[in-house]
């Protein structure tokens, strides 16, 4: 599994204009899924997530964690982050799980970073979704388990 992470100040995703998900500061979590990644998977990267120092503490930039403040998260699945481009024009899915293995996943990994204590937003899987950010710093951050 990969998660691409943005910390941000406010976040939300839309659907035919309705908002399904909603945060103020926290981070915007992209999530993909690729063939061999299991709950297990889903759970470590949930853990990995929540634990991950991005968040300022006074003067000390990244100190502190999801775990360490009232922080949110949106989650939104993102099959592209498994986009191939090295050959060609047209990125190749073919590292990505196919919906019937991704999708119970991502509610893992969700209900995951629910069970640690986060307050979770998301979007709905499969659908087009238009995802609004403000990215604070900016911080990025692809991690992969």
């Amino acid at each position: 599994m990969r998660a691409l992470l943005q910390r941000v100040t406010e976040a939300r995703v839309r659907v035919d204009g309705e908002v399904l998900g909603e945060i103020g500061a926290g981070l915007c979590v992209l999530v993909g899924v690729t063939h061999g990644d299991d709950e297990a998977t889903a759970r470590r990267l949930a853990e990995k997530v929540w634990n991950l120092r991005v968040f300022a503490d006074g003067d000390a930039p990244m100190q502190r964690s999801l775990a360490d403040t009232t922080r949110a998260a949106l989650v939104v699945s993102q099959f592209t982050l498994y986009g191939d481009t090295r050959r060609g024009r047209r990125p190749s899915w073919s590292d990505a799980a196919p919906p019937a293995v991704a999708e119970p996943l991502v509610e893992a990994f969700t209900a995951t970073l629910r069970a640690l204590g986060g307050d979770v937003a998301t979007g709905r899987f499969g659908a087009d979704m238009a995802v609004e950010l403000v990215n604070d710093g900016p911080v990025t951050l692809l991690l992969d388990v």
